[in-house]
């Protein structure tokens, strides 16, 4: 950027209206994402700016990028990114009470543009930030938070159900097995060895994915499984109905076509989108009852590196672009 370019980035009062943020023009692999210089929002009536500090990433938006989505989400190009989010409001929009300029708030965005520096959002998906939280853990909280609840409210948990839960060490993984012992039931956590210890550590009993899996779990549960949770795959909505887990009670997040073909549930954060639920899980990590583990975290153009470590599918929990 020029010194030219450099000093039209701000008005006389010192406000910034020049920003960076994360784009892609066209469908494809991770090398379609870069960051560009974009005008800094105006906030609608009953919106307002935030400058952005923490904004999670999640699978989901690398399938709307790859365009394994696109019949139902298709993407408008040049399309931004993202929908967790946390920060501080800089302008507020006419109508707006709930907020003024300095406070810290996390939420999300429906506009696909949370992975930037600045972005408008209406006041009806913020709530504050509680001040217990750090701003990596603010930002990556809705995503997985109200899709957790959503799954964890889809299989109607109970005191002393017994519930199985793949994928139970990423980033919504690690969530919905904290949330099913706060509610006081047996958690079998289907993950890698190297997760097995954070698990067992926040009573998990860690199951080995893989060959022999079935036999495992109904060792580890000889009353039988109650209920079942996918968070990786369709083998395991039909893993869940060979253990004979009824289907009112098996719930994914990820597999809709095979839980369609089975009869299965399938709800996810949409399900769950209120500041009412995002408030609960906010309070429930704030007060130490669920953590949110951060895996890593990158400034915001290394954003195709923070997708090549997510798409791996091994990471304990979540991965954070910091603007």
């Amino acid at each position: 950027m020029t010194s030219t370019q450099a000093e039209s980035t701000t008005t006389d009062s010192g406000r910034k209206v020049v920003a960076r943020a994360v784009r892609f023009d066209h469908y494809g692999d991770r090398d379609v994402l870069y960051v560009a210089d974009v005008s800094v929002p105006d906030p609608a009536v009953g919106e307002v700016v935030v400058e952005v500090r923490a904004a999670g990433i999640n699978p989901g938006e690398a399938a709307i990028r790859k365009g394994a989505l696109a019949a139902s989400f298709p993407a408008t190009f040049p399309s931004g990114e993202g929908s967790d989010l946390a920060g501080v409001v800089s302008a507020v929009g006419e109508g707006v009470a709930e907020f003024v300029v300095g406070d810290e708030v996390l939420g999300w965005s429906w506009r696909r543009s949370s992975q930037a520096e600045y972005v408008a959002v209406p006041v009806t998906q913020l709530i504050r930030k509680p001040a217990r939280l750090s701003w990596e853990v603010a930002g990556s909280l809705y995503v997985v938070g109200c899709t957790a609840y959503a799954a964890v409210r889809a299989v109607g948990v109970k005191r002393d159900d017994t519930v199985a839960v793949s994928g139970a060490a990423g980033g919504v993984g690690s969530v919905v097995v904290q949330l099913l012992r706060t509610k006081g039931a047996t958690v079998l956590g289907i993950a890698s060895p190297a997760n097995h210890e954070w698990l067992a550590g926040h009573g998990v009993i860690p199951i080995s994915y893989g060959d022999g899996l079935a036999e495992r779990l109904r060792a580890a549960a000889p009353n039988g499984i109650d209920a079942f949770i996918d968070l990786f795959g369709p083998q395991y909505v039909q893993l869940a109905v060979d253990l004979g887990v009824a289907k009112d009670r098996i719930e994914t997040i990820i597999s809709r076509e095979k839980a369609q073909e089975l009869g299965t549930k399938a709800e996810g954060s949409g399900d769950a989108s209120t500041t009412d639920v995002l408030s609960q899980m906010a309070e429930l990590v704030a007060s130490g009852e669920i953590e949110i583990p951060i895996a890593a975290t990158y400034p915001l153009d290394k954003v195709r590196d923070a997708f090549a470590e997510l798409e791996k599918r091994h990471t304990h929990g979540k991965i954070v672009l910091i603007p």
